[in-house]
């Protein structure tokens, strides 16, 4: 006698196991702990810079853009963002999962 004979002589015994495993693996998926966005840490680098007195104007030209003219050149580099304020800015590097820093 194999396995398959066993499962079609016994259908109500064949239809309550095969509703089990259903229920079982709908109240195991419902357990799961899944989220639709997870949480990621990017490798990410701040960097700032003063040039004490200089307006937004200044930092953005004089400082800001030279530096990310050479950060632009750095291998992996995902997105990089800056900002300028009086005499002062920020330069945000964020790299790819890959990189590890």
């Amino acid at each position: 006698m194999n396995i398959s004979q066993t499962f079609i002589e016994r259908p109500i015994a064949t239809s309550l196991l095969m509703g089990a495993i259903a229920l079982f693996g709908t109240v195991a998926y419902r357990g799961l702990p899944v989220s639709d966005l997870p949480n990621v840490d990017f490798p990410t680098l701040l960097i700032t810079a003063s040039l004490p007195g200089a307006s937004p104007d200044t930092m953005a030209s004089s400082v800001a853009t030279p530096l990310e003219n050479q950060f632009s050149l750095i291998a992996g580099l995902s997105q990089m963002t800056s900002t300028n304020s009086q005499g002062s800015t920020l330069i945000t590097l964020e790299f790819d999962l890959s990189r590890s820093l």
